[in-house]
């Protein structure tokens, strides 16, 4: 998995030059967002190179109230870059998401602790989080996981098979530029 971001913004998974973008935005403690982890991780790696995946954070503080501060651990981790591994590790714990199961998870991918635990601390990545999610809002996201593909948002399966239509289709009908240009860097 590569943990890069583009343009200092975006935590992306899949080749810069993809011709096709899926942006995520989504909530830690959302089950539904969990689920659709690993089927956006697939689609990725069966893509064969035609799919850049972007994750945004979209914290639903009034139903998920640790969400928002599991972003910025991520954010925390991604500072250190461990971005991808502790995402992975927040869904597939996403009952233990307290500061103690927060700080065990930089233990565990052997972050620089006194780092994590001051960015936490400090709230200073609180700024990107609240970013990711008023630029969702601007976008339209009505709840978690929203997915767009290049610029478009995508109402079907969250399901691998689906969704590779979709991106040939979007590769297809676009000539693999975004419709609006507003998520490709």
């Amino acid at each position: 998995m590569t943990d890069t971001q583009t343009g200092g913004k975006d935590h992306t998974m899949g080749p810069a030059n993809a011709p096709v973008t899926l942006v995520e935005y989504g909530d830690y403690q959302c089950p539904y967002c969990a689920e659709a982890r690993a089927v956006l991780e697939e689609l990725v790696e069966r893509s064969d190179g035609k799919v850049r995946l972007v994750f945004r954070h979209y914290p639903l503080d009034s139903v998920h109230p640790l969400a928002r501060q599991a972003a910025e651990a991520a954010e925390a981790a991604g500072a250190q870059g461990y971005f991808w591994p502790m995402h992975n590790l927040l869904y597939e714990n996403q009952d233990h998401l307290e500061d103690d199961d927060l700080r065990s998870y930089a233990v565990r991918l052997d972050l620089d602790l006194a780092r994590f635990d001051e960015d936490l601390a400090e709230h200073r990545h609180a700024g990107r989080v609240q970013e990711n999610r008023l630029a969702g809002e601007r976008d339209g996201v009505r709840g978690t996981p929203g997915v767009f593909l290049d610029g478009a948002s995508y109402g079907g399966a969250l399901e691998i098979e689906a969704l590779l239509r979709a991106v040939e289709e979007a590769e297809g009908g676009t000539g693999g530029k975004s419709r609006t240009g507003r998520f490709v860097a």
